[in-house]
């Protein structure tokens, strides 16, 4: 069975290298997509036309520009995907590394593979393509969802948030103000001071440095 592909990715350099490749080692069909809104267009399309893709390789960051547009990074467009029950295997290729992130794109995404961008992480996606299509589940190194550290199951989107601005050197004043101009709730600065006792104590710290040092060793930020 003819293999048909679309890589989203906005790098012409990396984009061209992973097509050439899959050419050669699957003679497949290859399709590019450098904005995600172009990638769904495009899968939306080979649906109508009754010649659906079968596999979507995408980055998870793309850089802004001038467009305007709801799908800005790969975890929006396979969320829209979802969504609309467009059923095709994924594989996400981004540097993003933590832990915590990797597993809820599986849990939320329905991801079949992750791949670390790095040294040898071409060879990587190759070996990953081919188990997926296999109908195996791609995870990296240490990262499945059973391996969860228990710790990590009561941390959602505003605890990384919050930790990630303090990692970054932000005091909680700075914090507040950032996530009210974000729309980020709750913003207040007592309620920021709340919920990093609330931290303090789920991870057994005393200070706020001991935290970020832990959330760190945890993959969290």
């Amino acid at each position: 069975m003819s293999k048909k592909i679309l890589i989203a990715e906005d790098i012409d350099s990396i984009g061209e290298g992973i097509a050439l490749l899959l050419e050669k080692e699957l003679q497949a069909e290859i399709h590019q997509a450098r904005y995600c809104e172009e990638a769904y267009l495009k899968i939306r399309r080979a649906m109508l036309e009754e010649q659906p893709f079968d596999l979507l390789i995408t980055d998870l960051s793309f850089k802004k520009d001038q467009r305007t547009s709801d799908l800005q990074n790969g975890n929006d467009l396979l969320a829209k995907l979802k969504s609309e029950n467009i059923t095709l295997n994924s594989i996400m290729y981004s540097i993003e590394d933590r832990p915590v992130k990797i597993r809820s794109f599986f849990n939320d995404l329905d991801l079949d593979g992750y791949v670390i961008k790095g040294r040898r992480s071409v060879k990587q996606l190759m070996e990953a393509v081919a188990q997926v299509y296999q109908g195996d589940k791609v995870y990296p190194a240490g990262i499945h969802p059973e391996a969860t550290d228990n710790k990590l199951l009561e941390i959602d989107e505003y605890d990384i948030a919050l930790l990630s601005e303090l990692a970054n050197g932000f005091s909680q004043e700075e914090i507040a103000e950032k996530f009210k101009n974000q729309g980020i709730r709750p913003a207040s600065l007592s309620s920021i001071e709340k919920r990093l006792n609330h931290l303090k104590i789920f991870f057994n710290v005393r200070n706020t440095i001991q935290l970020i040092a832990n959330a760190k060793d945890l993959g969290i930020v």
